[in-house]
């Protein structure tokens, strides 16, 4: 057996009219698609990150909140990687967004930081 790599990160949030212009207005990502399936009464909402389709944004009607942060079971964050962290963190700060204070890898001495969600999803943004 061989895995490729990663085909996409699913996302459920609360209020996905929020999530969405988050998601895509805030971060930029582009819209794929967008499907809303009546039967769950429930979004799907492909977005793209650099090109190509990672993330899944979904909504559910009543979706439990997350039981902490960032310590949770499960995943712990979603991390994109950018060119600067300085120059991308002061353009959330700009955005509205709060990130925590630019740190550096110890095992591979690059910056990073992080920075949530309106869900409170941790978020990273990691130099490249």
């Amino acid at each position: 057996m061989r895995l490729n790599k990663i085909h996409h990160v699913a996302i459920i949030c609360s209020d996905y009219p929020t999530s969405k212009a988050f998601y895509v207005g805030t971060l930029g990502l582009e819209v794929v698609q967008e499907t809303y399936r009546a039967a769950r009464d429930s979004y799907k909402l492909d977005l793209s990150v650099g090109g190509q389709y990672q993330i899944e944004l979904f909504s559910f009607p009543n979706v439990p909140p997350r039981p902490s942060r960032p310590e949770a079971r499960g995943l712990r964050h979603l991390s994109f990687e950018v060119e600067d962290v300085a120059e991308t963190a002061a353009e959330l700060n700009r955005r509205g967004v709060a990130t925590e204070p630019i740190r550096t890898d110890e095992l591979t001495g690059r910056k990073f930081t992080f920075f949530a969600d309106p869900d409170d999803l941790p978020l990273e943004i990691y130099e490249r």
